[in-house]
């Protein structure tokens, strides 16, 4: 730090018997020096293993026109339900054999806040078992206090939601959770299926540090608590690709946590301009690529024969929304959309198969897809989703 002119700033991620590896630490550096010029110096010492930028991220989607008014869940059709959608997810297909999710199942949002108290999401929001609402007290000794329904990393707070700049993170909550069955708005891939927010993503963007505490957030309350957390969702990209990330990445590997990303909404092939965190190599990422409803591969779509997994439904898709008056629902269209398709997947697989690690959700996502032309040699897999498929 010395050598550079660099000062701290706050400690990322602390090394432990848990997470592997010496501290993570933020530093600011000096006006005039470069991140670029800095790096070396800070590396050359023997006691640093690795230096890099602290990478800003958005998330990838773009809202339809506020005339789309069609409302159609494509997205959650199968071939044989009514409505129908061929290149649908089949989830209706599944809800029509009685596998609407267990509410003992959790998964993490990592993205922008939810509206947690959105009508069409209120009872499927997760609580933190080890914490007191309102008693100012860090109860169960994760460093938070009151983080009953998670964190605003941005923000250094407990309110997960700050306004309606937080569409983004409830629309994606939206697709995996929203209440099924109640006769109104919309249905999420997983009607019962609980939702912990780790907001990282502000008005600017996030950080990787912010993104690392995320992750570390949500994989700690998993490790301290048992709670049954099979998946994250993560619909944001941007930067390049940081080891530090990928380490937190692998942390959440370790406690059985999936790691479903967005592919990114450039129209690119990743195999040769890897997106992060979606190429990241780590064994519990699933990337997802977007496909429209006549079963074609998004126009914004990445792709990627070795990086990209599979596709699944992300151009016109309805879901839940603050509203600034009321709570709402709009169409929004971006590989954002399609990634919360699969994490409700990985929602309902793991709770028709209790216990089951995250290498078997993934095999089963993977084994089940539906080969699709628009997809071979664009996806690992050649296909598309079929939740009805396991």
């Amino acid at each position: 730090m010395r050598r550079a002119g660099a000062g701290f700033v706050e400690e990322v991620a602390r090394g432990s018997a848990r997470f592997d590896g010496g501290d993570l630490e933020l530093l600011q550096l000096p006006p005039g020096l470069s991140i670029a010029a800095a790096m070396p110096s800070i590396e050359t010492d023997p006691a640093v293993e690795f230096a890099e930028p602290n990478w800003i991220y958005r998330h990838t989607s773009e809202s339809n026109d506020t005339y789309y008014t069609n409302g159609s869940l494509w997205g959650m059709y199968g071939d044989q339900s009514s409505p129908a959608s061929a290149y649908g997810s089949q989830a209706a297909e599944a809800w029509s054999r009685g596998q609407t999710c267990a509410s003992s199942v959790y998964v993490g949002v990592i993205d922008e806040g939810v509206m947690i108290s959105h009508p069409d999401l209120a009872a499927n929001i997760g609580t933190n078992p080890g914490e007191i609402a309102g008693d100012g007290i860090d109860n169960d000794g994760n460093g938070y206090v009151d983080d009953m329904n998670g964190w605003d990393f941005a923000g250094n707070n407990n309110t997960v939601y700050d306004g309606t700049q937080d569409d983004h993170g409830t629309h994606v909550t939206g697709t995996i959770g929203a209440v099924g069955g109640n006769g109104a708005g919309v249905a999420g891939v997983c009607w019962n299926v609980k939702i912990l927010n780790a907001k990282f993503l502000g008005r600017n963007g996030g950080t990787t540090a912010n993104a690392i505490k995320a992750i570390d957030y949500l994989t700690d309350l998993k490790a301290r608590h048992g709670l049954n957390l099979v998946a994250t969702n993560n619909s944001w990209g941007g930067g390049g690709y940081s080891k530090a990330l990928q380490d937190a990445i692998e942390r959440a590997n370790q406690m059985n946590i999936l790691f479903i990303a967005a592919a990114g909404n450039s129209s690119v092939n990743n195999d040769t301009s890897p997106h992060y965190p979606s190429s990241y190599t780590n064994v519990n990422v699933i990337a997802v690529a977007s496909i429209t409803s006549t079963g074609a591969l998004s126009s914004f779509s990445n792709y990627g024969a070795t990086s990209v997994d599979l596709a699944a439904p992300g151009s016109g898709i309805w879901s839940t929304v603050p509203g600034r008056k009321t709570p709402s629902y709009a169409a929004y269209s971006g590989t954002s959309m399609a990634t919360p398709h699969v994490t409700g997947a990985a929602a309902m697989y793991a709770s028709a198969h209790p216990g089951a690690t995250a290498g078997q959700i993934k095999a089963a996502i993977l084994g089940s897809v539906v080969p699709t032309a628009s997809l071979s040699g664009k996806t690992v897999t050649g296909g598309r989703l079929n939740v009805s498929g396991f």
